[in-house]
């Protein structure tokens, strides 16, 4: 069959502010890592939660637009529309900003007292900040990944 027009999707889903609960992260979460999936494969992969739980989620993650999906057979195949790169970034600014009062360094020193770093993670990050100039943030959609 033709293609389905998905124009303004993408457009659509970077406009809306990115909140997800928890269980609705479980999905994306599955998403992502699968590219897409039925509701029946979706719930294989969280193992605990019913059919009709998963279909809801998925329908309110369709309706704050985060999710399309397209017919497959009788089933519907749903897919992401918004990147795991930004929803960890809206995420860690409401973070940042509610919870931190905007003080990021705060912040990352409650990150990295919360666990064991190894030599290596001690490393990479002395060189992340050792590559920082003041005022320096990465370019829109550019991360900092290893």
């Amino acid at each position: 069959g033709a293609e389905p027009d998905r124009s303004g999707e993408a457009e659509v889903a970077k406009r809306r502010p990115i909140v997800f609960t928890d269980r609705e992260l479980d999905v994306m979460s599955v998403l992502w890592r699968l590219g897409s999936g039925t509701v029946a494969e979706v719930r294989e992969e969280l193992g605990d939660v019913g059919y009709t739980t998963v279909l809801k989620i998925l329908q309110i993650l369709e309706d704050k637009g985060h999710v399309a999906h397209d017919a497959e057979g009788r089933a519907y195949r749903y897919r992401p529309l918004v990147a795991p790169e930004d929803a960890g970034e809206r995420a860690l600014s409401r973070i940042l900003n509610k919870v931190f009062h905007g003080s990021l360094d705060l912040m990352v020193a409650r990150l990295v007292s919360d666990r064991s770093l190894t030599a290596d993670e001690i490393a990479r990050l002395k060189e992340i900040i050792d590559e920082l100039e003041p005022g320096d943030a990465p370019a829109e959609g550019e991360g900092r990944g290893r």
